[in-house]
């Protein structure tokens, strides 16, 4: 009976360490030279690079002036499927302050990123209470698409 059961353990842990995809470091002497040529024309001042491969897509994550962390996703033809970067807070629309300040009243903003995906901008901000934190999304017009316990 225990050897069934550390079959079907190890069937279930191999399932789930397949399923998530493994990313890999990669040097960027390993990047295809339009996907670099793409990162370098559209983040000339990016610095502490780090590529990785993951799903056949490549992922790379960097810093700019300021210490703003970014990470960018590109396809293997070298196009830019998605962007998340901090900003600071100041810098949300007016929409999603106005809607922290009524629909998240007593909680301070303790981290923004913006992600674009596309043409699609969303904002991913932590909020922090005494009692509480949320990860919430917004889009653009203040609009709360999802929340989730931090």
């Amino acid at each position: 009976m225990h050897m069934k059961r550390n079959i079907l353990i190890i069937a279930f842990g191999l399932l789930l360490v397949h399923g998530t995809g493994f990313a890999q470091s990669i040097p960027q002497s390993q990047v295809p030279s339009l996907m670099l040529n793409n990162f370098k024309q559209s983040f000339p001042r990016a610095y502490d690079v780090e590529w990785e491969i993951k799903n056949n897509e490549y992922n790379v994550e960097f810093e700019t002036k300021g210490s703003k962390d970014h990470e960018v996703w590109y396809d293997n033809s070298g196009k830019l499927l998605k962007h998340k970067e901090d900003i600071a807070k100041r810098k949300l629309p007016a929409a999603i302050q106005a809607t922290i300040k009524t629909d998240f009243s007593g909680y301070r903003v303790d981290g923004v990123k913006k992600i674009t995906t596309g043409t699609t901008v969303q904002f991913s901000v932590e909020l922090k209470s005494f009692k509480e934190e949320w990860k919430v999304f917004f889009d653009e017009k203040g609009k709360v698409l999802k929340q989730y316990p931090d």
